[in-house]
């Protein structure tokens, strides 16, 4: 014990060295699943050249405890970087630290996910402590020496260790896949990339200007093709105006993957109600989540505005200081009043600010609700729409046309139904499981809407509606649901990524036939597919957007980043994603889920989707500010 302690006494630099090496070590397993020793030097480099820097500029009084600092932060950096890989799929980067006020909202689905293991990012520091303080009880205060490192040689270091990382910076810039980007610069080194780029993305905004950067968007979209076999006749778009004046109720349904549409369990259909609405409703079926950092919101985001989320922050939290072009503020122009309802607080994911910023007439939030206490959100589906039902009815009696948007939640992580909830019975294979848990929560919810459909039909809103439904994003995390488990308990295909991130699209529009269309599509093609329906027109209204009117396309591609690296896409055919470029990536069939070895011919559409949501974050930034 007392060699320990004075060898930090005496030695703390190296020590600290030796101790943050092994976290890094333990951080790339968790993450990354191994370790490469040539990608541990970036570690090496970025933790050296900090540790130079607290070396030059402390004396050595200080030392010891600036050192501990500093061994303490990147202990909590690492640790929670490991828990949010494990529950996003990605490396953060200081961007997440917007976030971090929402962690107790969503503490129950965090907390599912800690592995005792990741504790040992702390071991060290208990261990320290544990000797620090034992000594101190022993001997009493010591003023042990401390060897100080020659100023020169740490400053040729700093130097040496500042150019081997820019050196792994320079060479990994280009990489647009975040994890791939992330294991060659190390975590350090990635945080200074991803800050470079903010930085080199926010002057070229700046040189720009909206004006062109929409010219740019429409003639980059013009240049692709979205038609394939037989075209869309030209001329009035299929559709156009089949819903014109009618209203628009939209049904975010939280975590609701589409594996649950059409499934049954146990002789027991987990959809009933939606399976027959599709029946007389346009479906797609091949269609994903494209969210980001800010999850839910980022739904919501782009379904009212068919703009990507960067990715690199909450839409709500980064951009709620400007007009966003919308849904609500479309339909405004036309009479139209927009509402939103969420039973949690306004505040969560700054909604607070972007309704506004949407330009949502009103948002009806907790207060609003009787607490069932159905889960940790508080109030539950059916108390969510037992209170719209009330609102939109008065609207309807005043002949007052609306756009009104619910926000569910009775299916979040950790999908606890309460018992006497519950409208299901799990057979004995999945009672108990969370794969169980989650089909008892979709169905629930397929359960609330019912009853919100015959509260419409009752008060005479239903044939004056057009309904909306999709989910978010997905509900299952794959280290808990294994795919090859999923599939032999379900007796379906389920794909890590494809099955995972496909979610419900179904728009019920009344007095118009039912249809199924089988081409690929996102949740930033929503907007402009009810604005065709409602008969408003973006191109005469100077809209722009970088999504499409599933109505019109037979071809399509649509982006996805964050929960998969940047550049990955779904098109008519394939998932793809990228390695450290195009030409390293891999792709799978959308149908079979089969490896597709020769993906060349792809390549137009990853180029494109990448120049698309660069376009795309250029607009969204270069929008005036409120």
């Amino acid at each position: 014990m007392e060699l320990t302690t004075n060898f930090y006494k005496r030695s703390p630099f190296l020590l600290v060295f030796i101790l943050l090496m092994l976290k890094m070590v333990l951080f790339r397993q968790f993450v990354f699943q191994g370790v490469q020793i040539d990608r541990l030097v970036a570690d090496a480099a970025a933790a050296l050249a900090l540790l130079c820097v607290l070396e030059l500029i402390t004396s050595a009084k200080w030392k010891g405890i600036v050192f501990g600092i500093y061994n303490t932060l990147l202990s909590f950096l690492l640790f929670a970087s490991t828990i949010y890989f494990s529950y996003y799929g990605t490396v953060p980067t200081y961007t997440a630290l917007h976030g971090l006020d929402q962690v107790p909202q969503i503490g129950e689905s965090v907390g599912s996910i800690l592995q005792p293991t990741y504790y040992l990012f702390f071991l060290d520091l208990i261990v320290l402590a544990v000797i620090h303080i034992a000594t101190r009880i022993r001997r009493g205060r010591s003023s042990g020496s401390k060897r100080a490192a020659k100023p020169m040689f740490v400053a040729i270091a700093a130097v040496v260790c500042v150019a081997v990382s820019g050196g792994y910076i320079w060479n990994g810039s280009s990489i647009p896949n975040e994890v791939v980007q992330a294991e060659s610069l190390g975590f350090l080194d990635y945080q200074v990339a991803a800050a470079i780029k903010a930085s080199e993305q926010g002057k070229a905004i700046r040189d720009g200007s909206i004006e062109q950067t929409a010219q740019f968007t429409e003639d980059l979209q013009a240049s692709y093709s979205y038609q394939e076999g037989e075209a869309v006749p030209a001329g009035t778009p299929n559709y156009f105006g089949a819903a014109k004046g009618k209203n628009v109720i939209v049904l975010q349904l939280e975590a609701f993957q589409n594996l649950g549409i059409n499934l049954s369990v146990g002789g027991q259909e987990i959809t009933p109600v939606l399976n027959d609405l599709i029946g007389e409703s346009f479906y797609f079926p091949h269609f994903f989540q494209q969210i980001g950092q800010g999850n839910t919101s980022d739904a919501e985001f782009m379904s009212n505005t068919s703009i990507y989320p960067t990715g690199v922050i909450a839409m709500s939290t980064g951009y709620s200081d400007r007009e966003l072009p919308s849904m609500p503020r479309l339909l405004a122009q036309d009479g139209y009043v927009s509402n939103t309802f969420h039973v949690n607080d306004v505040t969560f994911w700054d909604r607070n600010r972007m309704y506004p910023a949407l330009g949502f007439t009103k948002y009806y939030d907790k207060p609003s609700f009787v607490n069932d206490k159905f889960n940790g959100f508080g109030a539950s589906d059916i108390e969510m729409y037992r209170v719209g039902l009330e609102k939109l009815t008065e609207l309807h009696e005043k002949n007052q046309p609306f756009y009104a948007q619910f926000v569910t939640t009775s299916s979040h992580h950790p999908f606890k139904v309460p018992a006497d909830q519950q409208r299901i019975k799990m057979p004995d294979n999945l009672a108990g499981t969370q794969l169980g848990n989650y089909l008892t929560a979709l169905n629930y919810t397929d359960y609330a809407i019912g009853q919100f459909i015959e509260g419409l039909k009752a008060k005479g809103i239903w044939d004056d509606t057009v309904l909306v439904l999709y989910g978010d994003h997905f509900g299952m995390q794959s280290k808990d649901n294994d795919p090859a488990w999923v599939s032999e308990q379900l007796g379906i295909k389920y794909n890590d990524r494809i099955s995972r991130f496909n979610i419900p699209f179904i728009v019920h529009v009344p007095g118009v036939e039912g249809k199924t269309f089988e081409h690929v599509g996102g949740q930033v093609d929503m907007m402009p597919t009810i604005a065709n329906l409602l008969g408003v027109s973006l191109k005469e209204r100077n809209h722009t957007v970088f999504g499409q009117d599933l109505l019109n396309v037979t071809r399509n591609v649509v982006g996805m980043r964050y929960y998969l690296p940047t550049g990955s896409f779904f098109n008519n055919d394939i998932l793809f994603v990228p390695g450290k470029g195009f030409e390293d990536g891999t792709a799978i069939d959308l149908k079979t889920f089969e490896p597709v070895a020769d993906f060349s011919k792809y390549r137009e559409d990853y180029d494109y989707i990448l120049e698309l949501m660069k376009l795309s974050d250029s607009y969204v930034s270069q929008l005036p500010k409120l």
